[in-house]
C-alpha cells in the first residue's frame, strides 16, 4: 500500500477520531505526509521511538495503541503466571507521555494483565529497577530519552529488568502485523480495572529501597563533601531523586539550576535536552560561574544518562562520554583493590563503539572487558547472562554515549546511581587537591593516550534514510584503504560476518597502527554516527590521526549522494 493510500484510509476510517484527521488535513507538504505514512513506526533499540503526530510513522494513540496489545498478546502467550506478574509502568515529563501510559494501562488490563502504576514522573532506572523487586513479567517506560520536545516513545523491558532483546522484539513484532486495526485492541477502563483487582499503583516503598540501594553503592566516606555541585535535570525526571541521593550522602553544597529544575515538556532553555553536547550546560556554567563550583553535573530527561564538566583552571572543561567512562573504572576498580574488595571473576561490559582504554585498566586490576553491540539492552543482557552462569560477576557497563551502570541492581544505564559515584569520585580527588582532570591525564601517562572523536551526518525523512542506506553500501563495499600513514589492516561487518553477536548494521575498520573508526546508523535518531579511536604515547601524534581520518571519512561520507 502506497503512502498515499494508508492516508486515505485513516481520513476515510470510522476509528480515527476527528481531531486527528483535521491534523492530518491541514498538511500542506506533500513530502510531510509521505514521511507520516511511508512506512509503519518500527521497533528499534528495544521500543519505539518518534515524532509525536498523527500517521502510521508517528507516536499517538493509535500506534501505541498497536504495540501495547502486541505486547499484551505476547505476555498472555507466556501463560496465566505471566499475566498475574504483570506489568511495571512509568512515565516522564514529556508530552502525552502520562496519556500514553493510561492507555497502555487500559490496553494490559483489558487483556487481563495486572498493572503496575507510577502515579507521576519517574526516571528511566526506576522502571528497571521496579520490575525487578516486584518480579513484574514485563515493564515499560514512556519516554524519548534525549530527543527534542516533539518525539515520544516506549521503552520495553522483560522480567530481568533489562530492555528486551531480538527474541521478545521480535515476538511483538509478529503480534503488531496481527493487530490489523483499531478493532483488535481490548482496552478497558481504570475504574473497571480498580474493580477487578488489575490496576495497582506503586507506593512508595519501592523509591525508598531504591535509595538505600544507591547509597550502598558509594565506596569511600574519607571525601571532601564540602565540594561544590551544580545539578541540572534539563527540566526532566532527575531533580528529586538526585536531590535526595545526595543530600542522603552528605553533600551539603549542591546548587540547582533553577530554570531547569521543573517539569518542561518543551525543554525552553535547552532546546535540545542532551547533555552529551556542551550546549546543555549553559546554565549550569552560568550559576556554576556564580557559586565556585567545582564539578557541573546534568542528566537528560528520562534520566538515565548523565555528564559533567570540570572547573579547571578557571573555565569548565566538558568530559566526553568515553572519558568519563575511563575515570568511573579506573576509580571505582582501583578503590575496590585497596579495600580488598574486587570479585576475582569481575567484569566490565562494553559497547563495540566504545573506546579500548577501559580493557587495559582492567587488565591491571584483574577485570575481564567483554564487548557488545550498541545499546545497554545488550550491555545488560550480559548481566543478565553472568547472573544465571555465575561465571563472572558484573561491575560496570557503559557506553561511549554518557551512559553508565555501577552494580548490577538496575539493568539499565542510570543516571542517579552514577550521579552520585561521580560526585564521590571529584570529591574524593579533590580531598587529594586533584581534579578529574588530572586523574584523566595521569591515566593517559600511565597508559598512553587512547582518544576520541565522535560526528554525526544528520539526513532527516525518507530520502535521508535512504542515502544513510547507500551510504552504508558504499563503505562496506569500497573500504578506505589507507589514510596518511596508516593502512587498513581489518574489517569487521556485524551485519555480515560471525561475530557472535546479533547482526546489525555497523562496521568497524582497524588501521595498522592500533587506531580504528566505526560506522553506523543511530537506531533512535535520523543520522549516521562516525567513531574515530587512536592510540600512541604521544598526545598530540594521537589527535593528529584522529584529524587525518575524521577528514577523511566525513569527506567520503558527504560525497555519496
Amino acid at each position: 500500500m502506497s503512502y498515499r493510500e494508508k492516508y486515505l484510509e485513516w481520513l476515510n476510517s470510522d476509528e480515527i477520531d476527528e481531531d486527528t484527521k483535521n491534523e492530518l488535513r491541514n498538511i500542506k507538504l506533500e513530502k510531510e505526509l509521505e514521511d507520516r505514512f511511508h512506512k509503519d513506526l518500527e521497533f528499534g533499540t528495544a521500543g519505539l521511538r518518534g515524532k509525536l503526530g498523527a500517521g502510521t510513522n508517528r507516536i499517538n494513540i493509535y500506534t501505541v495503541g498497536k504495540a501495547m496489545q502486541a505486547m499484551a498478546n505476547v505476555i498472555k502467550s507466556k501463560g496465566k503466571r505471566a499475566m498475574e506478574r504483570g506489568v511495571a509502568i512509568a512515565f516522564d515529563v514529556r508530552h502525552q507521555s502520562e496519556d500514553f501510559a493510561k492507555l497502555a494501562a487500559r490496553i494490559f488490563m483489558g487483556n487481563g494483565i495486572k498493572v503496575y502504576a507510577y502515579d507521576n514522573i519517574r526516571s528511566t532506572p526506576m522502571i528497571s529497577y521496579t520490575v525487578r523487586k516486584l518480579n513484574n513479567i514485563a515493564g515499560i517506560m514512556i519516554t524519548a530519552s534525549h530527543n527534542p520536545k516533539d518525539y515520544n516513545g516506549i521503552k520495553v523491558y522483560w522480567e530481568e529488568g533489562s530492555q528486551i532483546l531480538d527474541d521478545i522484539g521480535d515476538e511483538i513484532l509478529l503480534e503488531v502485523e496481527q493487530v490489523k486495526s483499531q478493532k483488535y485492541i481490548k482496552k478497558i477502563s481504570i475504574e473497571d480495572g480498580k474493580e477487578k483487582g488489575l490496576y495497582n499503583l506503586i507506593d512508595k516503598d519501592i523509591d525508598n529501597q531504591y535509595d538505600l540501594d544507591v547509597l550502598d553503592l558509594a565506596i569511600n566516606e574519607d571525601i571532601d563533601k564540602e565540594i561544590r555541585l551544580v545539578y541540572t535535570p534539563l527540566n526532566g525526571t532527575g531533580n528529586k531523586p538526585v536531590q535526595r541521593i545526595l543530600e542522603k550522602r552528605g553533600f551539603r553544597n549542591v546548587y540547582v539550576v533553577s530554570e531547569q529544575e521543573y517539569p518542561d515538556p518543551d525543554f525552553t532553555t535547552v532546546g535540545y535536552p542532551n547533555p552529551e553536547y556542551r550546549e546543555a550546560f549553559e546554565y549550569s556554567m552560568k550559576l556554576g560561574r556564580e557559586k565556585d563550583a567545582d564539578i557541573l553535573i546534568a542528566n537528560d530527561p528520562d534520566a538515565d544518562r548523565v555528564a559533567a564538566m570540570v572547573k579547571n583552571e578557571g573555565d569548565y572543561v566538558f568530559i566526553n562520554g568515553n572519558q568519563m567512562g575511563v575515570l568511573l573504572v579506573n576509580y571505582i576498580l582501583s578503590q575496590r583493590f585497596k579495600k580488598n574488595d574486587l570479585p576475582e571473576n569481575g567484569a566490565i561490559v562494553k559497547s563495540i563503539v566504545t573506546g579500548d582504554l577501559v580493557e587495559v585498566i582492567g587488565e591491571k586490576y584483574g577485570i575481564t572487558t567483554f564487548e557488545t553491540l550498541t545499546g545497554f539492552k545488550n550491555i545488560c543482557g550480559k548481566a543478565n547472562e553472568f547472573e544465571k552462569t555465575e561465571e563472572y560477576k558484573f561491575i560496570f557497563g557503559f557506553e561511549e554515549s554518557i551512559g553508565y551502570v555501577y552494580s548490577d541492581m538496575v539493568r539499565d544505564k542510570d543516571a542517579i546511581s552514577t550521579t552520585m559515584i561521580i560526585a564521590e569520585m571529584a570529591a574524593y580527588y579533590k580531598k587529594q587537591e586533584k581534579n578529574l582532570l588530572d586523574i584523566l591525564n595521569e591515566i593517559y601517562d600511565e597508559f598512553g593516550y587512547y582518544l576520541e572523536e565522535l560526528f554525526s551526518i544528520e539526513l532527516k525523512g525518507l530520502e535521508g534514510k535512504n542515502r544513510i542506506g547507500r551510504m552504508m553500501k558504499d563503505i562496506r563495499e569500497n573500504p578506505i584503504k589507507k589514510i596518511d600513514g596508516m593502512k587498513l589492516e581489518k574489517v569487521i561487518d556485524y551485519l555480515n560476518d560471525e561475530t557472535g553477536n546479533p547482526k546489525s548494521d555497523v562496521l568497524k575498520f582497524y588501521m595498522n597502527d592500533g587506531s580504528w573508526y566505526a560506522i553506523r546508523p543511530s537506531g533512535t535518531e535520523p543520522k549516521i554516527k562516525i567513531y574515530i579511536y587512536s592510540k600512541d604515547k604521544i598526545r598530540e601524534k594521537s589527535l593528529g590521526k584522529i584529524k587525518k581520518i575524521g577528514e577523511l571519512v566525513e569527506d567520503r561520507m558527504n560525497n555519496i549522494r
